[in-house]
């Protein structure tokens, strides 16, 4: 199982130093875990793929453990095979890349570089079993895994006892708006304002890069270090503005009362 990522995000878990307590993370439990209950007949209906406009976030280029990762501009025959895992429990109510609310009991899923949102079928290539999904998130960014589904997608696919399956993942164009999805361009972002976290700075690269890794992984958003006037800052991000503020609030309720947001240029 995996854990999501802010758009640039779902979507990986190590302990920070002094401030490691499950406490101190933005999810309530420390590992990811199944449900206390089965899904619902209504929870286990398939998504019926409709045009969208792309996601506002989620959409731009970003890099992440050291890989860059470029947003698709056409998904008309995208086709991909490998492994898939799934997440539940840990990551409920939590945002997902594009600004979303993850539901477990949702037909959803997470992917490094589909448009958000795209409809996909994953198809289970041990059983032949398969399912619609709306991908809103980012990840999965664990070994060789090509997408992260929602509990109640891997709950409809039988891979709940293995954790992962091999699967075939096929984008779907909606029965009608195929000319739309054809010749509207990726929406521009440029003008959408985003923001790093500084953490603190100081002059120690090499403790403040481990420290920024430590943040990356319990956070499980981006982290780096960045020169400053001689220093090195420990950034977060970037973010659009709501993620900005919800991760800044959970930082200095964390133990970080003097992180601040930077408008990126």
């Amino acid at each position: 199982m995996v854990g999501l990522r802010f758009v640039f995000i779902i979507l990986l878990v190590s302990v920070l130093g002094a401030c490691s307590t499950a406490s101190n993370s933005r999810y309530s439990q420390k590992h990811d875990s199944i449900p206390t209950r089965l899904p619902t007949a209504n929870e286990l209906i398939e998504p019926e793929p409709t045009f969208e406009a792309p996601s506002r976030q989620g959409n731009r280029t970003y890099s992440l453990f050291g890989n860059t990762w470029h947003i698709l501009d056409d998904v008309s025959a995208f086709s991909q095979e490998g492994t898939a895992s799934w997440y539940g429990e840990k990551f409920h109510g939590h945002l997902t890349s594009n600004g979303e609310i993850y539901d477990m009991f949702a037909m959803s899923a997470a992917h490094k570089t589909l448009p958000l949102p795209t409809y996909v079928r994953v198809t289970n290539l041990d059983n032949k079993k398969s399912v619609v999904v709306r991908v809103n998130d980012r990840g999965p960014f664990h070994g060789n895994r090509i997408i992260d589904l929602s509990y109640v997608a891997a709950y409809k696919l039988d891979m709940l006892n293995s954790g992962t399956a091999r699967v075939r993942v096929e984008a779907l164009q909606p029965s009608s708006n195929n000319e739309m999805l054809a010749v509207t361009p990726p929406l521009k972002l440029d003008d959408i304002e985003q923001f790093y976290i500084q953490v603190h700075a100081g002059s120690d690269a090499e403790r403040l890069k481990a420290e920024a890794q430590q943040l990356q992984d319990l956070y499980q958003v981006p982290a780096t270090t960045q020169p400053n006037n001689g220093l090195y800052r420990v950034v977060l991000g970037p973010f659009a503005e709501p993620q900005t503020n919800e991760l800044l609030e959970q930082l200095r309720n964390a133990g970080y009362p003097d992180a601040f947001r930077v408008a990126v240029p």
